[in-house]
This record gives C-alpha cells, structure tokens and sequence, in this order.
C-alpha cells in the first residue's frame, strides 16, 4: 500500500470520527469499479474539506501524531553519568530551561486541578471557541452559496437530491397529518371513557392511546421509506433522505411522549395533574423546543456540514441552541411569579420545619437557579459537547428523577400528616388511648423521615453533579460504619418507640373494664405507676444505646449521672424524702386511684399517684397536690371493706325492744332495695344501747358495705328508719326553749295575750302558761313527756311578768 493511499484512509478514518465525512445509505451495493471509482472521489473530496477546515485539520494531526510509532522506553529510565559513558552515550545533557518548563507543565498536568484552574480553563475555551464562531460565522455566508453552486469549498446541493428530500418531507408530513385527522374521533372516544373509568381503567387507555399515537408515527415513518426507496434512483435513496427520517422518527415520538405526560386535547387522558391552559402551554413550547433541537442536530446540521463545512455546521447549531435559550429564559420569566406563588403555598402549608424553609428558599430563587443552569448548559456544551455535555445531560436526569421521587415521597408523608392515622373501630373500642397516641407520634416520625428525604434528595443532586462523592465515601470503611451506625440507631429509637406504643396499648386493655375483668384499684394504681417508670427506663436505654452505635461514649455519661443522682441525693432530700415514702407507701398497699382516705388533714378521693406525689379531690371539688413527705398518716375509708355507722338517738320515755325492732326492719327493708341490697355483704350488727345523753339515749348499729358504698347505703337507711319511726310513733327528740311568765300569790299564771296574724287562739288563763319553740333538731334530742305536754329537758328560760 502507497504512503499517500495511506494518508487518504487515516483522513477518512478521521472524518468519520469527527463525524463530518459523506455518509451514504442504500439498499443494495454498487458494483466493484463504481464502488471504487465513487471511493476515490469520496476520498478526495473529504480530504480536501478536512484540509480546509482548521479543527479538522488539526485534529487530523493529533490523530497522526497518536498513531506514529513510538520509541521503546529503556530499562533503566535513569542513568548515572558513569552509566551513561559506560553505555557510550556521553555525558548527560545539561537541563535547560526549556525542559525545566516542560517538566513543569508535565507535573501541573498530572496534578488534580483545582477549581480556580479548571474555571480559568473553561473560560480560555469558551473565549476561543466564541472567537472561532465568529471567524466561522464571517465565511458562513459565503459557504452558503456552494450549496446551489458546489464550489470548491463543499460538496453542493444536487437538485434532484433536493427534491427528493422535500418530497420525503411531504409525503412523511401528508401520512401522519392524515392519520391525526383520522383519528380525532378515535381520541375523542377513548377521552370520554377515561373520563368515567376509574384509575387503572384510566391507565390502560392512555397506554391505548399512546400506542397508537406511536403507530401513527411508525407508519408515516414507514410511508417516507418507502416512498424514498421507491422513487429513488435505481431504488437507491440518499443520505439527506435517511436523515430527514431518522429525525422526523425521533422528534415525533419525544411529542408523543410529550402528549401523553401533557394530552392538551383530552384532559382525562392527562398523565400529570395540571390544569388545561397550564398543559396547552408547555406542550406549545416544549414541542417547538424539541422540533427546533432534534430537525437541527439531526437534519440541517450534517446536511451543512457534508455541503459546505464543520464550521458552518457548527455555526447554526449555535444560531439554533441560543434560539432555544433564550425561549427557555422567556419561560423561565414567564412563570416566576406562578411558581413562586405555588411554592409559597406548599411552605405555608407546612408545620414549621427546614422543609418549610426549604420551600420557602425555592420560592425565592427558583428562576436565579433555572437561569444559571440553562445557561451552564449552553457553555458547557459550546466549550466541550463531547465530555461536558453528556456529563451534565446524565446529571441533569438524575437531578430531576431524585427531585421527583424526593416530591413524591414528601406528598405522600405531608398527606398522612394531614389525614393523621386512624384505628378500625374494634381495636379503638379495646384500646381508646392508641389513635391519640398514634397522632402524637408517628406525624413527628414522619416530619423526620421527611427531613431525611430532603437530605437524601440533596445528596443525591450533590452526587449527580460531582461536587460531593458521597458514595465514594460510603465504600470506605469510615463511611460504610458511619451509615452502619446511623441505622442502626434509627433503627433503635424506632424499635423503642414501638415497644413504648405496645406496652402503653396493654396497660390500656388491662384498665379498660369493658374487656377481660374490672381492673381493682390497685392494679390501676400499680399500672400506672408502672407506665411512668418504664417510660422513663426505656428512655435512657435507648438514648443510651442509639449514642453507643454513633460512637458516642456512654461510660462518662454513666459516671456523670452517677454524680449528678449524688448531688441531687444531698441537695433535694425532700424530693428523696418523697419517693421513698411513696415507695413504701405502694408496697404497703396504702391507698389506691379511686380510694377514699383522709392525708395531711384532707379528705377526698385519690385521683393520681406518682411516685412522688398523692391527688385528692374532696368533697368540695378542690384538687389536692400533697406530697408524700408531708404524710404522717393515711386513713383509707374504702380498704376491702366498709361499715356504715348508726347512733339512732330516742327519747327516754321510748321501749328499747320496740326501738331495735324499727331498726332491724328498716335494715330488712333496706337489703330489698335494688340498688342499694347488693352492696350489703354482712348482717345486720345491732350493738344496743351504749350512751345516755342529756335529752336522748343512743342505739348504735352497722352496716357492713362494700368499698365506698357505705354512704349510699347511709343515706338510704336513715330514709327508711325515719318513715318507721313516724310510723311506730317512735320520737328522736330535738332541742326545745320554754317561755316562763311567772306565776301571781295565789300560784296562777297571768294570761299571755298574743297579738299577730299567726291565727292562735286565746289561751285559756288556766291553762300551763308554756310556749314551746322548736328550735333545731338533732339526731340525739332531748325528749318531751307525753303525759303532760312539757320537756323534760333543759331549755333556756326567759323570765316576764
């Protein structure tokens, strides 16, 4: 092979590389000597547009530099100057300070660049790469004329080719117009469907229709090769043909995916939750953006290139990308104000977290970060489309997947938030506590799981765009128990919150009384006693044992509550005081929740006991916080059992027989009674006569009750015994006042005229000049004689003449 055929295929072979060398699509090969005839010009052609153009040309070079034979390195890369005079090389050559730069150079190169070098880089190459923009823009002009005259700096435009393409176009854009137009009717049907269809019906006929949106693309695809082929030469079609179809099969079916997300048409085929003038927007600019971007790229582009020259190829990419930014800046404009209110919405309607400030960040800024990416896009793919570019477009993906899964996940904890959790009606029946509980705990667990989310969304945005290697640090064995040890603890706080749910949720079913026994009073008191202290210990423990698996040392936290319980043993001897009294206060069984007794001179009801602490309500209502070392003693009304205790005072004058007999039938009377019979658990306890008093004589008797119930029973049989007594004619004497007028020398009282309009009668002058006045009336009151009408005991006498 000759040196020059040689140096036409590593030209070619280049050419093709840099994507600039003629390309030719047919169905069948030519023959043998036309193969070769069309290769040598072809080759001719493209060496000479490689020439021409300065970037090909030296990349050419590179390229030929690349693929020269190297010299093999030696075995020993450094010499002595003995070896070397030994080997018979001579001396070693003095280093001048040319090589000491190269060295230089060589040593920066290898180095890892910092950012300040690799802006300094990026902004040297966009300077350059504008200035030979500009220089290619001064001939685009000019190039552009050989593509009707084929001049020497191109290859031209064959008229034929040329038509052939725009019947192509027509006939690709007549099918699928016509196809469109067909099946209006068929989207309008499948729409109203939708539109009654539940979720998944939904889902399947927006597959139904993107398919054969799809197909109608296929098919007009199809109806352009055909046609090409066809009605080209010899059944030949050209290479514009192939990629005016390839583009026009790519661009249209990004719409069509288009169409399925936005559906501006038929809103029930919509797969995203937008209104219809916010979809008819973006598919308006969304479709002409990726028309623009995919007929340029694919289309124009290596037409230009093949016809004229890279430069100009390059040059209305450029004209065509700064189009498409600025349209994306308008938008971005557009709708700074819609977003930023939507974002302020989501931050109002949060509870006050980072992920509230978060938003709230977004709000403010959104467009300055738009801006700023749209335009790091179009300079990193004007400087290097090669590398940069599909490093950022990779990023970019990445970027929107981990915001759209990270919004998911948020919408869908910010939901169960605001819906808060809810228990069947069986399991709230059994355990009234858990839906409250639940409220209170697992909305905090999922705002920090939302946090978390935002932080792994961040992460994950940081990682995709190189300025954290996180993974890379997550495969070290710093990172890998860093992230061992931070779920491990999560882990563990979750467990023993579960394990607090689970033991609150049982001590719940032990005191319900509608299922399973009547919980006594002391196991209420016990459970929940039990309740504070196993939530202060599981606490600690998993406070404990969550630092412990994030390296954290527990021994000196040991040691330093050690010491504080010291100090707080000798500064707070009363609260010491306290919980050791109430200690041995529960073991005792003093008192329970719901007990009647009587502490530090109160009485009430037990509401709370703590380990500190005693809560009374007494029979005013007023609550009672005593603590337990100002306890010296605890009398408990309500303990196992109780008695009601009678003192029936009588007068002196009545039977006691007939008195016990009245008692022991109001007591048998009492124990029918329905609602108070059940609550006697003992006979009748007639003690008998035990005091005389100044005006009256005590019978005393009890009743045995259950716990509490010997007031209800108290006040039932005095209503009983009271009706027997007016029955029998029994008397319970109360205090009298006697009026004494005197009394003249023959021993007669001098008439008492009372005057008023209280309807008395005159009193007879013979008649005991005495007025009772019934004063108040005890249980225990002194008697009155039946046979003569006066009392027998001592009142007070007011003297008149």
């Amino acid at each position: 092979m000759t040196p020059s055929r040689l140096f036409v295929l590593l030209a070619l072979a280049v050419a093709a590389l840099l994507g600039v060398g003629p390309a030719r699509s047919q169905e069948g090969a030519p023959p043998p000597a036309a193969e070769s005839a069309n290769a040598a010009s072809g080759d001719v052609d493209a060496l000479i547009r490689i020439l021409q153009d300065e970037r090909a040309r030296n990349a050419l070079i590179d390229r030929l530099r690349e693929s020269a034979p190297r010299a093999p390195a030696p075995a020993d890369p450094v010499k002595s100057p003995e070896a070397a005079k030994t080997a018979g090389d001579g001396p070693p050559a003095e280093p001048t300070e040319a090589s000491a730069n190269d060295a230089a150079k060589t040593a920066e190169g290898t180095a890892e660049p910092s950012f300040a070098r690799r802006a300094a880089e990026y902004t040297r190459a966009v300077a350059e790469r504008a200035a030979g923009l500009a220089a290619a823009s001064k001939v685009l002009i000019g190039d552009l004329t050989s593509i009707f005259t084929g001049g020497t700096g191109g290859q031209g435009f064959d008229w034929g080719r040329l038509v052939a393409v725009a019947l192509t176009i027509a006939v690709t854009f007549g099918v699928f117009i016509g196809l469109r137009a067909i099946g209006i009717p068929y989207y309008r049907w499948i729409g109203r469907r939708a539109a009654a269809a539940g979720f998944a019906g939904r889902g399947v006929l927006l597959l139904a229709s993107v398919l054969v949106d799809a197909l109608m693309i296929v098919i007009a695809w199809g109806s352009g090769y055909a046609f090409a082929l066809q009605f080209g030469s010899s059944g030949v079609m050209n290479i514009q043909q192939t990629l005016y179809l390839n583009a026009f099969f790519a661009v249209e079916l990004t719409k069509v995916a288009l169409r399925a997300l936005l559906s501006p048409a038929q809103p029930p085929l919509r797969a995203l939750p937008i209104g219809d003038e916010a979809a008819a927007y973006w598919y308006f600019w969304l479709s002409r953006i990726v028309s623009a971007l995919g007929y340029t790229f694919l289309f124009v582009a290596p037409i230009i290139a093949a016809a004229v020259s890279p430069g100009a190829a390059q040059a209305i990419r450029v004209v065509v990308a700064f189009a498409t930014l600025m349209m994306a800046v308008a938008i971005v404009l557009q709708n700074r104000d819609r977003v930023r209110a939507r974002l302020a919405g989501k931050s109002e309607a949060m509870d006050g977290d980072l992920l509230t400030a978060f938003y709230g960040f977004l709000a403010r800024f959104w467009h300055v970060v738009a801006l700023a990416w749209l335009l790091a896009l179009f300079v990193v793919w004007l400087v290097n489309p090669g590398e940069a570019l599909p490093f950022m477009a990779r990023a970019t993906a990445q970027t929107l997947v981990a915001v759209a899964a990270g919004a998911l996940v948020s919408t869908l904890i910010s939901k169960l938030i605001a819906g808060g959790m809810h228990v069947p009606s069986e399991v709230k029946a059994r355990l009234p506590a858990l839906e409250a509980r639940l409220n209170a705990f697992v909305p905090a667990i999922l705002k920090v799981v939302r946090l978390v989310v935002l932080f792994v969304v961040l992460l994950a945005i940081a990682q995709s765009w190189a300025l954290v290697d996180f993974l890379g640090w997550l495969s070290t064995t710093a990172g890998a128990e860093f992230a061992a040890s931070t779920i491990t603890a999560g882990f563990i706080v979750l467990v023993g919150v579960g394990i607090y749910l689970g033991a609150s949720s049982w001590i719940d079913y032990r005191l319900n009384p509608e299922f399973g026994h009547v919980p006594t009073a002391r196991e209420k008191t016990l459970l929940a006693l039990f309740r504070n202290a196993f939530t202060i210990v599981l606490i600690v423990l998993v406070a404990m044992l969550a630092l412990s698996e994030i390296g954290v040392d527990i021994a000196p936290l040991l040691a330093g509550a050690g010491v504080i319980g010291l100090a707080i043993g000798f500064g707070a001897q009363t609260l010491v005081k306290d919980i050791i009294t109430g200690a041995f206060i529960q073991f005792e069984n003093a008192m329970n929740t719901g007990d009647n007794v009587k502490v530090a001179g109160v009485q009430g009801t037990v509401e709370r006991l703590t380990i500190r602490s005693v809560g009374i309500r007494s029979l005013d209502g007023t609550y009672h916080l005593i603590p337990f070392s100002a306890v010296d003693s605890v009398s408990n009304t309500t303990k196992i059992f109780s008695y009601h205790l009678i003192k029936m005072g009588v007068a002196y004058r009545e039977s006691i027989p007939e008195v016990k007999q009245a008692m022991q039938e109001a007591f048998d009377r009492l124990k029918q009674h329905e609602a108070h019979g059940p609550s006697i658990i003992g006979p009748f306890d007639l003690q008998g006569l035990t005091e005389f008093g100044d005006s009256a004589i005590t019978v005393r008797a009890r009743i045995k009750t259950e716990p509490g119930k010997q007031w209800a029973v108290g006040r039932a049989y005095n209503e009983i015994v009271k009706e027997i007594f007016d029955e029998r004619g029994i008397e319970m004497p109360f205090p009298h006042v006697t009026l004494y007028m005197g009394e003249d020398k023959e021993g007669k009282a001098p008439p008492l005229h009372v005057k008023g309009d209280i309807g008395m009668a005159p009193v007879h002058p013979d008649a005991p000049q005495a007025i009772a006045a019934p004063a108040r009336r005890p249980t225990t009151a002194p008697s009155e004689s039946k046979d003569s009408g006066r009392y027998d005991g001592p009142g007070e006498e007011t003297s008149g003449s």
